[in-house]
């Protein structure tokens, strides 16, 4: 018997607005877990988040920022010595590499500092156009595009704003529909509707606010 694909989600992108403002409601000040208190720390706790917590983040880098303060402490680093200090965060030996090569790239190209641009942040080891667009945001105060993770892609994709997989292609149609200034709480919006509520494996469709809107509910 031939396994059928599944059928795509309709487009819904007219009810973009009226969905995204039933989850701001519900998720009022959506704002980023990460702590961090300047551009590098930003760089490097969005480095460590990847395939990890913000919570298990938080706790590697209440300690991690306390030694590393400088771009100089992160480029010169013991690769094995840092390696433990991030252990917790998985995938600790190539967040190391990424982390101490992006530095060592700062000090020759960019004067010490953190790229402020898209282009610039792009240069660095371990940076995809998601965490560059979380620097460029929450550090700079520059709006480029959209962060998504997991969460944005599997929610723009069940409520039928996009029907790609692509990371790149999902943040263009989330341009295209959402105002440039709400990219960012769009991003947080999602993603704490995709961890309390929309789950990879078992959505609690029956608690969802926007089940009525969303073409993929199962009530």
């Amino acid at each position: 018997m031939v396994s059928q694909a599944p059928a795509l989600v309709p487009d819904n992108t007219e009810n973009f607005d009226r969905i995204f403002e039933i989850l701001k409601q519900e998720y009022p000040g959506a704002a980023p877990a990460l702590h961090f208190s300047n551009p590098l720390e930003l760089l490097v706790a969005t480095i460590l988040s990847a395939q990890s917590t913000d919570r298990q983040v938080n706790q590697v880098t209440q300690s991690l920022f306390k030694e590393y303060r400088t771009v100089e402490d992160y480029a010169f680093a013991d690769p094995d010595k840092f390696g433990k200090e991030i252990y917790s965060s998985g995938f600790y030996y190539q967040k190391a590499r990424h982390i101490i090569a992006s530095a060592r790239i700062m000090l020759s190209d960019f004067s010490g500092k953190v790229p402020d641009t898209m282009e610039g942040l792009l240069q660095l080891p371990g940076v995809g156009r998601k965490t560059a667009n979380i620097v460029l945001s929450r550090a700079f105060g520059k709006i480029e595009g959209i962060a998504v993770d997991t969460h944005v892609k599997r929610l723009s994709r069940r409520l039928g704003f996009t029907r790609h997989e692509d990371p790149e292609k999902i943040e263009k149609d989330l341009m295209a529909i959402a105002k440039k200034e709400d990219l960012e709480t769009l991003s947080m919006t999602l993603i704490l509707h995709g961890r309390n509520i929309c789950a990879a494996r078992k959505p609690k469709c029956e608690l969802c606010v926007v089940n009525t809107l969303c073409p993929s509910s199962r009530v």
